[in-house]
Formats: structure tokens, C-alpha cells, sequence
């Protein structure tokens, strides 16, 4: 039976508004992972798979719906913001939830500044003349204004860039699979999926250390669930259904790319350092207006509709997190008319605008933020699932086989593999964040921080 979304049982207050239905959620999910993120990265996941590209988004969705599964139950048993650092710290202890907490803020934090820049980029890319910088400026106060205005503006926003996303995806789709058919490219081919010649597992799970950039975002659903009006369960139903969704959109879109390669020995070997590779294709495909739509709209999806639902997501973990005093408390501000987080909202701004500025002077700046954001967030999928087996498993509450110990362990597995294989620079950063989130922890606990606001009631 689902639980009722009452925050008094857990020592808060309900200050957010709850306004958002199960499709508000849905779209915010597709909306924060973006249907056409491939078209940013395809280029590099082609070069680290060998080619088998769409293998490595179904890996990569396998091990993110394992993931999705765990999000499920907890979200159902502590309906509240702060994502894995409540979920983790309710379900095993509160400096693992502080840790939890710590690693995937470490994505959250630099996910916007990754879509600011990279937008900022191919914007700058198409017009010259406006340089990164005042792109940055732009993309950040539209942002800011619009989250500013409440969460169900926001919701509407995305519904109308999702449908334009969707719109120009239909026609990469359709056009590629016209240009297969008249002889372009390759012709039908599979070895997207499998390639015997060239499969190595272990390049397999390194390319998916860079697919699952695509992914990421599903986990922003569980940010809002006390802004969610359609009961605890629909937080895990909208993420499954998400996930689904985009997965499969990712694979169809990914495959048709890889037939129209015309020599994809050449891009695996010489890589994709301009990140220009999808959008060739697509004038390969539908000529200079294909190429000029889909970068186009790569770089309005990232820049605005994706940094509007991640710099969303992130304010509402840092609220939680500052509520619970793990963090400066007045980040847990709430603008009570508009019932937003609204200083957390202005900060998450100041510093996406800052760390752009400064990998705009950094060369390779968009290589170095992308490899460090996936490490905090998988990082902190592991520990997820390893509290789902802990909490229903361990402690002796009722639990299901299936649903809270064989799909959370074969997530937890797929995402230590995919970790032990991500590149070496993101291990480094990732672990020694890692270290401060543990020192942090351990002084919290110390000083007497980690205790919770009320006693938790068990069943």
C-alpha cells in the first residue's frame, strides 16, 4: 500500500508546493536526460565502444533501470527532497547519506556548468561574433528567471522543449533512414549492437562510462518529491517510464548514426575532438539544413531546457541537505509565495556561471568537466542500491527477492565495473572528493550534525 506524503512523520514541514502530476514528473525526466543527448557525444561513445555504440546504451540503461528500481522503493518509504542523501542515510546511516549526498552533488553541482559551457560552445560555434562568455550570461539569467517563477512554470517550459526536442529528432530519423535506403552510409548494418572482431568488455564498460552521461538526469525526478502531488509510487513509476523511453530513443537514434559512417575505422582511430561527428552525419543525411537544425537544437536543449531541470534539481538537494544543517542553512531558505528554494537557486547560478567562465580559459575545458561528472553520480547509484539491499534485506523488514536484492546487486555490479573502468583522470578527481566528503562527514558527526529531526517511526 503506498504511503501518505506527510513530512511531519519525518520532522519537517511542508514548505515546497505540491503542484506536480505523474506527467509533470515524466516530462521532467525526459526533459532533464534530453531524447537527443547522443547527438553531443556520439562521437566519443563511437570511438570508446569500437563502433558498438548502441551496446553501450543498453548497458548503460540496464544498470540505470537496476538503479531506477532502488530509487522506487526508497522514494515510497521516505517521500521527501535530497534524493540519494536521503534515501541512503535514511536507509543505512546518516554519514553515509552525508557521503551520498557529497558524491552525487559533486555531478549535480557541475552538470549545469556542463550544459552552460558545452551549449555556449556550439552556440559561439554557429555565431561567431556573441562569444562563449556572453552565452554563459545568457543561458544562466534565462534559467534563473524562469526557476525563479515556480516550479509549475518550469513544468510547462519543459513540455514545450520536449515536444521540439522530439520534433527534430523525428526528422534525423526520418531523413537517416531515407538516406540509408537510397545507399548512403553503410546500408543496414548491426554491428552497433555487436561487432565479434572488435568486442572487449572491458572497452564496452569504458564507453559506457561516457554513454551514461546520456542517462543521468532520471535521478533528478526523486529531487521533487515533495513538490509531487500524485503519491509516493509515482516518483519510481515516472523514473522507470523515463528511462524506458529515452533508452530506447537513444538506441534507435544512436544505430541509424552509426549505419551512416562512412568509414568508421577513421573515427574510431582519430576520435571526435571537435565534437562534430553526429552533425556531419546529419548533413550526410538531410544536407546543410540537417546539420544546422540538430546543432542547433543540441544547443538550446543543453543550455536551457536541461540546465532549467538540473539547476532545478540541484537547488532542491542542496535545500535538503541545508534543512538537515549538512550545509549552510541558509540555502534552505523558500520563497514562500512562489514556494521555490529560492536562494539555493541563486547559488547553484553564481557558481555554474563561475566554473563556466573559468573552463572557457582552460584548454579542453568541456573534456575535463564531463569526465568528472559521471564519476560522482554513478558513485552514489552504487551506494543507493547497496541501501536498498541494507534497509529491507539487512534490517529485517519484509522484502521482495527480486525488487530489494538480485536487480539492486546486479546495479551495484554493473556500476563498480563501469567505475573501475572510467578514465583515469576522473578517478582521481572523484576519489579525492570522495576523501573531503568523508572528512566532512566524520567532523559532522562529531559536532553532533548527523542526528535526525525527529525519530524515524518504523513500520
Amino acid at each position: 500500500m503506498e504511503k501518505e506524503q506527510n513530512l511531519e512523520q519525518f520532522g519537517y514541514t511542508q514548505e515546497l508546493k505540491r503542484r506536480l502530476k505523474f506527467s509533470d514528473l515524466l516530462v521532467y525526466g525526459l526533459i532533464f536526460m534530453v531524447p537527443i543527448a547522443p547527438f553531443a557525444i556520439f562521437g566519443s561513445v563511437f570511438q570508446a565502444s569500437n563502433g558498438m555504440i548502441a551496446l553501450a546504451y543498453i548497458v548503460g540503461m540496464l544498470a540505470m533501470m537496476a538503479t531506477a528500481n532502488s530509487y522506487s522503493h526508497m522514494a515510497n518509504e521516505y517521500p521527501m527532497a535530497g534524493s540519494v542523501y536521503t534515501y541512503v542515510g535514511r536507509g543505512m546511516a546518516r554519514p553515509l547519506g552525508f557521503i551520498g549526498g557529497w558524491m552525487i552533488l559533486l555531478d549535480y553541482i557541475l552538470v549545469p556548468t556542463l550544459l552552460y559551457f558545452a551549449a555556449s560552445l556550439a552556440m559561439t560555434g554557429m555565431i561567431p561574433a556573441v562569444p562563449v562568455w556572453a552565452w554563459l550570461l545568457i543561458f544562466v539569467a534565462l534559467n534563473t528567471t524562469v526557476s525563479y517563477f515556480g516550479i509549475e512554470f518550469t513544468a510547462i517550459v519543459n513540455k514545450v522543449m520536449l515536444v521540439l526536442e522530439l520534433i527534430v529528432l523525428a526528422i534525423f530519423l526520418i531523413l537517416g533512414i531515407v538516406a540509408i535506403a537510397q545507399g548512403k552510409g553503410r546500408g543496414l548494418d548491426f554491428t552497433a549492437f555487436f561487432n565479434p572482431g572488435k568486442f572487449n568488455m572491458s572497452m564496452v564498460l569504458s564507453a559506457v562510462s561516457i554513454a551514461v552521461l546520456s542517462f543521468l538526469g532520471f535521478d533528478g525526478i526523486s529531487t521533487l518529491a515533495e513538490e509531487n502531488n500524485s503519491g509516493s509510487k509515482s516518483i519510481g513509476r515516472s523514473m522507470s517510464a523515463a528511462l524506458l523511453l529515452v533508452g530506447i530513443l537513444f538506441i534507435a537514434q544512436t544505430w541509424v548514426a552509426s549505419m551512416l559512417v562512412t568509414n568508421p575505422d577513421h573515427l574510431i582511430s582519430a576520435g571526435d575532438p571537435n565534437g562534430l561527428a553526429f552533425y556531419n552525419i546529419a548533413q550526410l543525411a538531410g544536407g546543410h539544413f540537417l546539420f544546422v537544425v540538430t546543432s542547433a537544437a543540441t544547443a538550446i536543449s543543453w543550455g536551457f531546457a536541461n540546465a532549467l531541470a538540473a539547476q532545478a534539481a540541484t537547488s532542491r538537494l542542496l535545500f535538503s541537505m541545508a534543512r538537515d544543517h549538512q550545509l549552510p542553512h541558509f540555502l534552505a531558505k523558500v520563497d514562500k509565495k512562489r514556494g521555490v528554494p529560492v536562494l539555493a537557486t541563486f547559488v547553484v547560478a553564481a557558481i555554474s556561471l563561475a566554473l563556466g567562465l573559468y573552463l572557457n580559459v582552460l584548454p579542453n575545458g568541456l573534456t575535463v568537466i564531463s569526465t568528472l561528472v559521471n564519476f560522482g553520480a554513478l558513485t552514489a547509484f552504487l551506494l543507493l542500491n547497496i541501501a536498498v539491499v541494507w534497509h529491507f534485506a539487512i534490517r529485517g523488514k519484509k522484502f521482495k527477492i527480486w525488487g530489494h536484492v538480485i536487480i539492486p546487486i546486479i546495479g551495484a555490479v554493473i556500476l563498480a565495473f563501469v567505475i573501475i573502468n572510467a578514465h583515469l583522470a576522473a578517478q582521481i578527481v572523484g576519489l579525492i572528493w570522495l576523501v573531503i566528503g568523508i572528512i566532512a562527514a566524520v567532523v559532522l558527526q562529531k559536532t553532533g550534525k548527523m542526528t535526525d529531526p525527529t525519530v524515524i517511526k518504523e513500520d
